[in-house]
């Protein structure tokens, strides 16, 4: 396995993580085995923006004394406390869900902690007017939210939050299923995505010198 440096931190990741979108479709020993095997091949980035609430009793079981070995990425606006996944701006129910999920991950810390697919200006005003973001922050200062990172498919939404300067990682799907189904072709989006790689990484250039 090869491994990447985090610029803004100094952690060791694993060029291959592992998503967990349908994963919870599968029998709880199965996932157990599949996270366990995926660690033994030197993956040790795991996101947990899963399709099913199921996953996090399991990656809690597989993860049980081995927590430290592994970087965990938890979305904030992913709701699962209904049994199944579900997408929230409260800031209530963020903070219910967060919990649920570092509870049953057996965990008392997120490595990475991500704004949910935030695709919309509206969203994103939500959460500035609600204290979501400010809530991220303080969990960040309190060292329980190591970094904050962000998922979008909207390259102004991205490059809004950029400048914000508070963003550590940035996940920008390429994702010709979705897509499409935004009127956005294979190309636009890897030109898309490309720009918003360039912009996080002359960021992180401009806040190191």
């Amino acid at each position: 396995m090869k491994y990447r440096i985090l610029p803004h931190g100094g952690e060791k990741i694993s060029v291959i993580g592992m998503g967990s979108s349908v994963i919870g479709e599968r029998p709880e020993q199965e996932t157990i085995a599949t996270v366990r095997s995926a660690m033994d091949h030197g993956v040790n980035y795991f996101d947990m923006a899963g399709g099913h609430a199921t996953i996090f009793d399991a990656y809690g079981k597989a993860l049980e004394r081995k927590r430290e070995q592994v970087y965990l990425q938890i979305h904030f606006g992913a709701d699962y406390t209904s049994g199944e996944y579900g997408w929230t701006t409260s800031l209530k129910k963020i903070k219910k869900s967060v919990q649920w999920q570092m509870e049953k991950l057996r965990t008392d810390y997120i490595d990475f902690g991500f704004i949910h697919c935030m695709d919309e200006d509206s969203d994103l005003d939500t959460y500035l007017k609600n204290g979501v973001l400010d809530y991220i922050l303080e969990l960040k200062k309190k060292g329980i939210v190591h970094h904050i990172g962000m998922s979008s498919h909207t390259p102004a939404v991205a490059h809004r939050v950029l400048d914000m300067g508070i963003l550590d990682v940035l996940m920008f799907s390429i994702n010709p299923l979705y897509d499409y189904g935004q009127g956005i072709t294979p190309s636009a989006a890897a030109v898309n995505a490309m720009r918003c790689t360039a912009a996080v990484k002359k960021r992180a250039s401009a806040s190191s010198s």
